[in-house]
């Protein structure tokens, strides 16, 4: 494992993975592979930019004979698959793309590594795919139960992984991660929609009454559990990497305000999400048994968060403009123009 190619290495938890990769192993060769589309971004690669073993190649994984080059030029041994779009409302309001990148892209990823001989492929997946889970927690073993058109094409590209693990015997682990949140996170997101929205003091768009359970993971932990799964995982198993911080979304709409020293006026309840999950949570014994461990509780990881927005406004500002702005507007302007508290 010396030639590892990271497919959407520009995005958030991609890009994660990528500084701290070139950081934790001077002898790898790390060669990024971005379509760079709205949420992929060069800024957050500029740290290690200049570093000796870092590459940057820009392309599309479902782009068969780009993919087929890049494997051959680097001699690549390794594939780390982040490249998805990766928004369940985008994916509500058209599911074109998420088809074309989660499903199709990864099934070219498996089949040009499988000709080019790779050592290792690992599929970095999401705890979406097991459905919403009304008690308990979901381990590995679970079936797996999407309910909107994002986490459904995630799981296609996790079958179609464990199909080539079945019928060509290539060595494929895959890592399932709770929600994630961080530094460099695309402001679509909850997190980082609300603190840079709170920092202009507009109004914060909250699906019905919030009570929504996410399972909150900060993204140092979730790179790091991905390196222990790369590194040790057996192959064709599956991982849940997890914060095991449950909260309702409301609560960490609450505590991001208190944080900003924003007031909770801010908050405005709107008409639900179509087919919103309610609750994710999972198991992460599995890949603690491999020696992961998390660091971040959440309330560090969410004050590390704001004090990073907070800090780095030139990197979020130029981002919340046109197409950002045409996407915002498709998703909230009718809720929050419908919007009051009876409708909760």
């Amino acid at each position: 494992m010396k030639h590892i190619l990271v497919t959407g290495g520009a995005g958030f938890i991609g890009s994660a993975f990528v500084r701290m990769m070139t950081e934790r192993y001077p002898d790898y060769r790390i060669v990024v592979y971005d379509k760079l589309t709205y949420a992929g971004n060069v800024d957050n690669l500029l740290s290690v930019h200049d570093e000796p073993n870092y590459h940057f190649e820009r392309g599309d994984i479902a782009a068969r004979e780009a993919v087929a080059r890049v494997l051959r030029d680097y001699q690549i041994d390794t594939i780390v698959n982040f490249a998805a779009e990766s928004h369940v409302d985008r994916s509500i309001l058209d599911a074109d793309a998420f088809l074309h990148t989660n499903a199709i892209g990864v099934y070219i990823l498996l089949d040009e590594g499988r000709k080019h001989g790779i050592g290792r492929f690992l599929q970095v997946s999401t705890d979406e795919v097991y459905g919403s889970v009304p008690s308990g927690f979901s381990v590995e073993s679970d079936p797996l139960e999407p309910r909107n058109p994002y986490s459904a094409a995630k799981a296609g590209g996790e079958l179609m992984v464990r199909a080539y693990r079945e019928t060509y015997g290539l060595d494929v682990v895959i890592t399932r991660g709770s929600n994630t949140y961080g530094p460099y996170q695309y402001p679509e997101k909850l997190m980082p929609l609300f603190i840079t929205e709170a920092l202009d003091d507009r109004a914060l768009p909250v699906y019905g009454d919030g009570k929504q359970i996410r399972d909150w993971l900060y993204v140092d932990d979730h790179v790091s559990g991905i390196d222990t799964v790369l590194h040790h995982g057996a192959p064709g198993e599956a991982y849940n990497i997890a914060g095991e911080d449950l909260r309702h979304n409301i609560e960490v709409v609450r505590a991001l305000l208190h944080e900003l020293g924003k007031p909770e006026s801010l908050i405005q309840h709107v008409p639900d999400r179509e087919g919103h999950d309610l609750r994710y949570a999972m198991n992460s014994d599995k890949a603690r048994a491999l020696g992961w461990e998390r660091r971040y509780t959440l309330d560090k990881g969410l004050a590390e968060t704001v004090r990073w927005y907070v800090a780095n406004a030139w990197w979020w500002r130029k981002i919340k403009t046109g197409e950002y702005l045409e996407y915002y507007q498709r998703q909230y302007a009718a809720r929050l123009a419908a919007s009051d508290d009876a409708a909760v």
